[in-house]
């Protein structure tokens, strides 16, 4: 099994032929998630999640079609390493 160390970010990396996707049992994607997995990955509410899409400020989602989206557990990740803070005077940055 491939380390995570080692996966490509979700879509970002695939290769693109006439607007389509390449992919082939060689290509590694992340396992994307729900909005019903991610929240407790982040310790917040589905609603949270659905405000932050909505307003903006949260984790970067793909949206696979009108109602559904998903989240790349790299990019919550990601948020939550952007976020990390040593004192509340950093935290008023965010």
């Amino acid at each position: 099994m491939v380390g995570i160390e080692n996966r490509m970010r979700c879509w970002e990396h695939v290769a693109m032929k006439n607007n389509r996707p390449i992919i082939s049992s060689e290509t590694p994607l992340e396992r994307l998630m729900n909005e019903k997995e991610a929240a407790p990955f982040l310790g917040v509410s589905v609603r949270t999640l659905q405000c932050w899409r909505v307003r903006g400020g949260g984790p970067r989602f793909i949206r696979i079609s009108r109602r559904a989206v998903r989240y790349c557990p790299s990019d919550l990740a990601e948020w939550i390493a952007a976020r990390r803070v040593s004192n509340t005077g950093e935290a008023d940055e965010l």
